[in-house]
């Protein structure tokens, strides 16, 4: 896979001092599913038209799916720190590679969008080896105006190192997607995220 990665064109956005997309250099494959059960577009338009836009939180370079879905490096996070885990088995996942990164502590998230609306989907593993009990971490996720309170992903999956994803759908009306992280217990993490166009 590193062999892959190396032949890919880094470049794939250009990105403005804030870290947020300006618009897409290429237009590239996507499709990916972390889970099963899902598809999605097969290419990517300029940014204020992207059909989707995948992020890998706290990766320092783009990973390509077996697909030939893109995703981007960390990037549009406000605040936290980020952690790579190294080579962790990951269960739930085609995918592991992109929960072995994570952003924490951070407080909010913004990409700039064409209105309209949008499926966000979560990506979440808990990699921490001092949780090892749901009820250790527990913090909020709004996505524009719906939230999901109280996240416990070690709750919701059961295990350690098992992905999982919380999916909402958004109405964005002021051209940029906002997500604010809220915390409860322990500082709130992501793993990856998406950001797809629905059909108007």
């Amino acid at each position: 896979m590193k062999k892959v990665f190396e032949r890919v064109r880094v470049d794939l956005v250009k990105w403005g001092q804030s870290g947020l997309p300006l618009a897409l250099a290429a237009w590239l494959p996507l499709g990916g599913c972390l889970l099963s059960g899902c598809q999605t577009p097969a290419a990517v338009k300029p940014a204020a038209e992207a059909k989707a836009i995948r992020i890998n939180a706290g990766a320092t370079e783009p990973h390509v799916a077996p697909d030939g879905s893109v995703w981007l490096s960390d990037r549009g996070f406000a605040d936290g720190r980020t952690v790579d885990r190294g080579p962790l088995e990951i269960a739930g996942t085609v995918m592991p590679v992109l929960f072995r990164t994570e952003r924490y502590g951070m407080t909010r998230f913004s990409c700039p969008v064409a209105n309209g609306e949008y499926e966000v989907r979560l990506h979440f593993a808990e990699t921490f080896a001092r949780i090892t009990e749901k009820g250790q971490r527990v913090f909020s996720v709004k996505v524009e105006d719906r939230e999901i309170k109280d996240l416990d992903v070690l709750a919701k999956t059961g295990a350690p190192r098992t992905a999982c994803m919380e999916k909402v759908v958004v109405q964005v009306k002021d051209g940029k997607l906002d997500i604010t992280f809220t915390p409860g217990i322990q500082n709130p993490m992501i793993n990856a995220l998406e950001i797809i166009s629905r059909p108007q």
